[in-house]
């Protein structure tokens, strides 16, 4: 039996100092990452990994050229994805996002720098783009108390002697999200503050080689987890005692075992609790043949979002005839609308074009026919006609956007509804469906 100090310095002794995606091949690294597992499942499926030194350059090089084009002197960010994307580097995400201790401002000239919690510096080493570490971004009342407003003024200080070094007299800041002492502090300094969402948004909008290879990994994984969920739900429905909870449990589990990170919602419900959709799972048992329906918002490996959905029949018993009616309007639903994304079609176009939903189905659609994802639900947002707003979605497809399609099935004052989502990424001629995972025949009359 080898003692931890014997082991702890590689995780694969006999594939080298490196993994596949370039990232140390250390059992005691700083820098989370796909576990075992999960590269095991990649190889044997084939998959190619990404290069996350190449990859963590494609995303700073896309910024820096974003804030050249618009003429805006840094772009200072502290929602927890958009430091993931401008960084690859991550702090307790979660409790970052609604306690915001971190910040990264990156400059025209390609300078960046992370204020990072002062206890755990340590975290962001690892990437080099990363030229500067600081700390003080933390100005909400949780940690400040009745001085907010003053440490407020202290970090804008901070970031007036950086941008004075690295922007020169362009005092055009955009910023992501901030708090209102934070904003005040910075116009008090003399920036102009813009809306940076418009910039990381649209930044993050288009995938490059290695970031799709990536959420091809994050995909299988995603996929594997389900089909234990699958597997799991339909053993143990059967027998009784299993309630949603249990089953999106199963869903974590898978997850965290690939090296994945959360899950954003808990879209999950059975039988009647399906329709009106949205009700979060909990605590009812699932009885034997009835609807299992699940939207994954899950956060996965190599932080990448897999936003897929789909709707089992549990149990032996036919399902009924509403019920395959539904499942097969929704794909065709989703197909119609897969077979028209291509580079330069118009968001408007996805609006008022292709499938359209029965009557019945219209009130409890869907919130949007389509929207974008990448390490979370992102821009662009394909609304239904409904929801148009003159103005606001006035882009078209690029190659390198992924898109999910959607489908929510619900007739009103029903019993049930379908849930469908696949994820699709915009090709040169193109798109591109990632979603593998199968349909349930039973749901669709084929077995």
């Amino acid at each position: 039996m080898h003692s931890y100090a014997d082991t702890r310095r590689k995780i694969d002794p006999s594939r080298g100092d490196r993994l596949g995606d370039g990232t140390p091949n250390d059992n005691d690294r700083v820098e989370i990452g796909p576990t075992q597992l999960a590269f095991a499942e990649w190889a044997a499926a084939g998959l190619q990994l990404p290069d996350l030194d190449r990859m963590r350059h494609f995303r700073w090089d896309r910024l820096v050229k974003a804030l050249v084009t618009r003429d805006v002197g840094g772009l200072l960010m502290f929602d927890p994805l958009n430091i993931r994307y401008a960084t690859d580097t991550t702090n307790m995400q979660l409790w970052n996002s609604h306690n915001p201790f971190r910040a990264c401002l990156i400059c025209a000239d390609g300078h960046m720098v992370v204020w990072e919690y002062k206890n755990s510096p340590f975290l962001v080493t690892f990437n080099p783009l990363v030229k500067e570490l600081r700390s003080g971004a933390s100005f909400f009342y949780n940690v400040c108390g009745d001085r907010t407003a003053q440490d407020a003024g202290s970090f804008a200080a901070q970031v007036d002697e950086v941008m004075r070094a690295h922007a020169g007299a362009n005092r055009r800041l955009a910023v992501d999200k901030i708090m209102v002492h934070g904003l005040r502090a910075l116009e008090a300094a003399g920036f102009e503050v813009l809306e940076g969402e418009v910039i990381t948004e649209r930044t993050r909008a288009i995938k490059g080689p290695d970031e799709i290879l990536a959420m091809r990994c994050a995909h299988h994984a995603c996929e594997s987890a389900i089909a234990e969920m699958e597997a799991f739900t339909r053993e143990n429905v059967p027998k009784g005692g299993v309630s949603e909870d249990d089953i999106w449990a199963e869903l974590h589990k898978g997850n965290i075992r690939r090296g994945g990170e959360w899950i954003e919602t808990r879209l999950l419900a059975s039988g009647p609790r399906t329709n009106p959709w949205f009700q979060e799972c909990g605590p009812r048992i699932v009885q034997n043949n009835e609807i299992v329906a699940f939207d994954t918002d899950l956060i996965g490996s190599y932080g990448i979002c897999i936003d897929i959905s789909r709707s089992w029949w549990v149990g032996e018993a036919r399902p009924s005839n509403a019920m395959i009616s539904a499942m097969n309007h929704g794909l065709d639903h989703i197909r119609d609308h897969q077979a028209r994304l291509k580079p330069g079609v118009t968001i408007r176009e996805l609006t008022f074009g292709g499938h359209q939903l029965d009557d019945q189905y219209w009130k409890q659609k869907y919130s949007c026919k389509m929207h974008g994802v990448g390490l979370c639900d992102e821009w662009p947002f394909v609304p239904y006609p409904d929801g148009w707003v003159e103005g606001a979605f006035e882009v078209a497809l690029e190659p390198g956007m992924v898109l999910c399609t959607e489908a929510l099935i619900s007739p009103e004052g029903g019993d049930f509804s379908i849930k469908l989502e696949d994820q699709v990424l915009i090709t040169e001629n193109g798109c591109e469906n990632l979603t593998r995972y199968p349909f349930d025949p039973r749901l669709t009359g084929e077995a």
